[in-house]
Protein backbone atom coordinates (compact mmCIF):
# COMPACT_ATOMS: atom_id res chain seq x y z
CA UNK A 1 0.00 0.00 0.00
CA UNK A 2 2.52 2.78 1.24
CA UNK A 3 5.91 3.23 0.77
CA UNK A 4 8.51 5.29 2.67
CA UNK A 5 9.15 8.25 1.08
CA UNK A 6 10.92 10.32 4.41
CA UNK A 7 10.18 10.03 8.03
CA UNK A 8 7.15 12.32 7.31
CA UNK A 9 5.40 11.69 4.72
CA UNK A 10 4.03 8.35 3.33
CA UNK A 11 3.59 7.80 -0.66
CA UNK A 12 1.15 5.49 -1.79
CA UNK A 13 1.49 3.29 -4.83
CA UNK A 14 0.33 3.63 -8.24
CA UNK A 15 -1.56 0.27 -7.67
CA UNK A 16 -2.92 1.39 -4.54
CA UNK A 17 -4.39 4.59 -5.63
CA UNK A 18 -5.45 2.54 -8.88
CA UNK A 19 -7.85 0.01 -6.75
CA UNK A 20 -8.68 2.99 -4.18
CA UNK A 21 -10.00 5.33 -7.27
CA UNK A 22 -11.84 2.33 -8.55
CA UNK A 23 -13.44 0.83 -4.70
CA UNK A 24 -14.45 5.03 -4.64
CA UNK A 25 -15.96 5.06 -7.92
CA UNK A 26 -17.75 1.73 -7.54
CA UNK A 27 -18.54 2.62 -3.64
CA UNK A 28 -21.62 3.68 -2.54
CA UNK A 29 -20.08 4.99 -0.19
CA UNK A 30 -18.54 8.77 -0.66
CA UNK A 31 -15.19 9.86 -0.78
CA UNK A 32 -15.18 10.73 2.85
CA UNK A 33 -15.98 7.45 3.56
CA UNK A 34 -13.82 5.38 1.47
CA UNK A 35 -10.50 7.69 2.04
CA UNK A 36 -11.36 7.02 5.83
CA UNK A 37 -11.85 2.95 5.33
CA UNK A 38 -8.50 2.73 3.44
CA UNK A 39 -6.22 5.21 6.11
CA UNK A 40 -6.21 7.74 3.66
CA UNK A 41 -6.65 11.32 3.26
CA UNK A 42 -9.93 12.74 1.75
CA UNK A 43 -8.40 15.68 -0.52
CA UNK A 44 -5.71 12.63 -1.37
CA UNK A 45 -8.64 10.21 -2.32
CA UNK A 46 -10.47 12.80 -4.28
CA UNK A 47 -7.32 14.34 -6.07
CA UNK A 48 -6.53 11.00 -7.50
CA UNK A 49 -10.75 10.26 -8.58
CA UNK A 50 -10.25 13.82 -10.61
CA UNK A 51 -6.73 12.62 -12.28
CA UNK A 52 -7.90 9.04 -13.10
CA UNK A 53 -11.26 11.07 -15.00
CA UNK A 54 -8.03 13.77 -16.30
CA UNK A 55 -6.54 10.79 -17.53
CA UNK A 56 -9.93 8.96 -18.91
CA UNK A 57 -10.93 12.10 -21.24
CA UNK A 58 -13.57 13.24 -18.60
CA UNK A 59 -11.75 16.14 -17.36
CA UNK A 60 -12.28 20.26 -18.18
CA UNK A 61 -10.47 21.03 -21.34
CA UNK A 62 -6.95 21.89 -21.31
CA UNK A 63 -6.37 19.88 -17.99
CA UNK A 64 -3.05 18.19 -18.30
CA UNK A 65 -3.00 13.61 -18.13
CA UNK A 66 -0.83 11.98 -15.95
CA UNK A 67 1.81 11.56 -18.61
CA UNK A 68 1.51 15.60 -19.61
CA UNK A 69 2.60 16.15 -16.45
CA UNK A 70 5.35 13.52 -16.03
CA UNK A 71 6.68 15.14 -19.20
CA UNK A 72 6.18 18.72 -18.14
CA UNK A 73 8.27 17.76 -14.99
CA UNK A 74 11.19 16.24 -17.06
CA UNK A 75 11.20 19.01 -19.37
CA UNK A 76 11.47 21.62 -16.49
CA UNK A 77 14.26 19.67 -15.45
CA UNK A 78 15.97 19.82 -18.65
CA UNK A 79 15.63 23.58 -18.77
CA UNK A 80 16.84 24.20 -15.19
CA UNK A 81 20.12 21.87 -15.63
CA UNK A 82 22.49 24.04 -17.90
CA UNK A 83 23.59 22.48 -21.20
CA UNK A 84 26.98 21.47 -22.59
CA UNK A 85 27.44 23.65 -24.63
CA UNK A 86 26.00 26.27 -22.08
CA UNK A 87 28.64 25.06 -19.41
CA UNK A 88 31.62 24.64 -22.07
CA UNK A 89 30.70 28.77 -22.82
CA UNK A 90 31.11 29.84 -19.10
CA UNK A 91 34.04 27.46 -18.84
CA UNK A 92 36.03 29.10 -21.87
CA UNK A 93 34.81 32.41 -20.70
CA UNK A 94 36.32 32.29 -17.74
CA UNK A 95 39.18 30.82 -19.07
CA UNK A 96 40.05 33.70 -21.13
CA UNK A 97 39.35 31.11 -24.13
CA UNK A 98 37.46 33.30 -26.32
CA UNK A 99 38.39 33.78 -29.96
CA UNK A 100 40.71 30.59 -29.89
CA UNK A 101 38.08 28.95 -32.34
CA UNK A 102 37.20 26.14 -29.95
CA UNK A 103 34.58 23.88 -31.47
CA UNK A 104 32.20 22.04 -28.87
CA UNK A 105 30.31 19.11 -30.40
CA UNK A 106 26.72 18.88 -30.20
CA UNK A 107 26.48 23.15 -29.97
CA UNK A 108 25.36 23.47 -33.76
CA UNK A 109 26.69 26.24 -35.92
CA UNK A 110 27.61 28.48 -32.89
CA UNK A 111 29.47 26.30 -31.26
CA UNK A 112 32.54 28.18 -31.67
CA UNK A 113 33.82 29.83 -28.62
Amino acid sequence: MVSKKSNTSKRCTAEFKRDAVALALSSEKTVTEVARDLGVSPEGLRGWVKQAKIDRGEGPAGALTTAEREELVRLRRKVREPSTCARASATGFSLGTRGLGVLIPGCGPLGWL
